[in-house]
């Protein structure tokens, strides 16, 4: 029988990868994920509509003090659209700007307008009517992943993905 745990947060299969994407953050720096990740692991909340931001929110305040004491760790926000023409990208763009006033938060979030089906293949994704939360290395790896909102119980879970190493002493 799994446990709760087991079925809230589970272990990545080698099987699912970040796949290779280009986008803008909202600052409008040009980024290539997974490799410009800043962290050696990344916690990635993957959002497919507006209202998930709701429960991307119940994470941050339990993951910014969580990177300050995990080294080479960083966060970012990845809403995730289907490709669309570039004025009603910068639309929506310059709508996300005009509503975080945090500059740190805009470098953080990186909109991709994308073939969503790839990606969420790649990601071993089914669901879009929650979030996806993930720990990427720089590689692509999943190292954990979990969906939905904030719990203590995948808090801890978390921490102990950011944390444990590989047979080869890696992160």
């Amino acid at each position: 029988m799994l446990t709760t745990l087991a079925l809230i947060a589970t272990l990545a299969s080698d099987s699912a990868r970040f796949p290779v994407v280009t986008s803008e953050n909202l600052e409008g720096r040009t980024l290539t994920l997974p490799t410009d990740f800043a962290g050696e692991r990344n916690v990635v909340f993957v959002a497919f509509l507006q209202k998930q931001q709701k429960d991307v929110d119940t994470w941050v305040p339990f993951v910014k003090p969580l990177l300050a004491r995990t080294p080479g760790t960083d966060y970012y926000e990845i809403p995730t659209i289907k490709r669309m023409i570039a004025p009603m990208r910068w639309m929506i763009n310059r709508g996300m700007r005009g509503g975080i006033d945090d500059g740190a938060a805009r470098e953080r979030t990186i909109t991709l307008y994308i073939d969503k089906e790839p990606f969420k293949r790649a990601l071993a994704i089914t669901d879009e009517q929650t979030i996806h939360v993930l720990v990427v290395d720089r590689a692509g790896r999943v190292w954990w992943r979990a969906t939905g909102a904030f719990s203590a119980e995948k808090g801890a879970a978390l921490e102990a993905a950011l944390t444990r190493r590989d047979a080869a002493g890696a992160y």
